[in-house]
């Protein structure tokens, strides 16, 4: 069976790289939605991103950047998360396309996108912070 293995420090970087581009990613189709001079819910964004960065994600990065650091070397690279959060990952993809095909005007769509691309950003601070602390080789 196939099980692309890499050093904790990959998974590391990897997580990382999820959580950043992502957020950016939303962000960016949160920027298109809203409307490309959306400087109001773009603010509104960043607010509300903030809080649940810090209230929320920056406690589930920590918990994934902590679960990583558990793992053997030379892990399945899919373990960067737990099954559970795969699901979520899912879970979440498949709620924002129905959002983005609700009738829901694409302002407050893309505030909320942007919003929770934000957040996402931010949080990742924590996993970029682990992957270089962790000192362990590529």
């Amino acid at each position: 069976m196939f099980k692309p293995a890499v050093s904790s420090r990959s998974l590391l970087l990897t997580a990382a790289l999820f959580w950043s581009g992502i957020g950016l990613m939303l962000l960016g189709r949160g920027w298109f939605l809203a409307g490309q001079r959306a400087w109001l819910p773009l603010l509104v964004a960043v607010a509300v991103g903030t809080a649940k960065s810090r209230l929320v994600l920056d406690r589930a990065a920590r918990r994934n950047l902590a679960r990583i650091l558990l793992l053997p070397d030379r892990s399945c690279i899919g373990s960067i998360y737990s099954w559970r959060m795969w699901g979520l990952v899912v879970l979440m993809m498949v709620m924002g396309r129905l959002l983005r095909m609700s009738p829901v005007p694409r302002v407050y769509v893309g505030g909320l996108l942007m919003a929770i691309g934000w957040a996402l950003l931010l949080s990742s601070r924590l996993v970029w912070a682990g992957w270089r602390d962790c000192g362990l080789p590529v």
